[in-house]
């Protein structure tokens, strides 16, 4: 990183740090079960002071971004890795195949599901548009790990593809995580059925009468249908 890198990284905390509020930062972090340490500053807020940081004239060059990332991973406030996966979003026409690793990073640490949804679905949504040929190659890796949120990533990152999503890798994925009782699996699998009984009801339906789903899943999927 060079030194204009590092000064955007310490202008951001001096903008964070300025807007803090210490009751709203314990009352986040209550909600997120005391996982993450918080500026306490709402998503309204942190969008409309991080502005300035997003304005393309400004924006890092894209080579230093997994160093940048990196960084405001390993920083303790929340509002890092929402503002840092935020920025990554802004090179999504920059996007290129050795990007997972990033992806995947970001997945896999600090994980919970107010991050990896967002990466999920806008950050792998569009990676796995631009390179379809790497989907089943990545989804298959995830599903034989034992990392979770990998799993609901394999789930999700279709979730608004509608008239485009690919229905045989959707069903290959969910048979594959049938008998689970991990929770946020059981819940992506529902979550992505119920947006795409949206688009293609009768497929959902069909898809939920002849396959064993759990309770959580089978609740989701059929919310719309009813």
């Amino acid at each position: 990183m060079t030194i204009d890198d590092q000064e955007f990284v310490k202008n951001l905390e001096l903008v964070f740090e300025a807007n803090k509020n210490l009751i709203i930062a314990q009352q986040q972090k209550q909600y997120m079960r005391n996982k993450f340490a918080y500026y306490g500053i709402k998503t309204p807020v942190r969008r409309e002071i991080q502005k300035p940081f997003l304005i393309t004239s400004y924006l890092p060059k894209k080579e230093v971004l997994p160093a940048l990332i990196h960084i405001l991973w390993n920083k303790p406030q929340r509002e890092y890795q929402h503002f840092g996966q935020e920025l990554v979003y802004k090179y999504l026409k920059e996007q290129k195949k050795e990007d997972i690793v990033l992806f995947e990073f970001m997945i896999t640490n600090k994980s919970w599901w107010d991050t990896v949804d967002f990466i999920a679905v806008k950050l792998l949504g569009a990676y796995f548009k631009k390179f379809p040929e790497l989907r089943e190659v990545y989804t298959k890796k995830w599903l034989q790990s034992t990392n979770i949120w990998l799993k609901r990533s394999a789930v999700l990152f279709q979730l608004k593809y509608k008239k485009e999503l690919d229905t045989l890798l959707l069903e290959k994925v969910i048979k594959s995580l049938l008998g689970s009782k991990e929770f946020f699996i059981n819940k992506a699998i529902g979550w992505v059925l119920r947006e795409y009984s949206r688009t293609n009801p009768k497929w959902v339906l069909d898809f939920v009468e002849n396959t064993s789903l759990e309770p959580l899943s089978r609740r989701e999927a059929i919310k719309l249908l009813k």
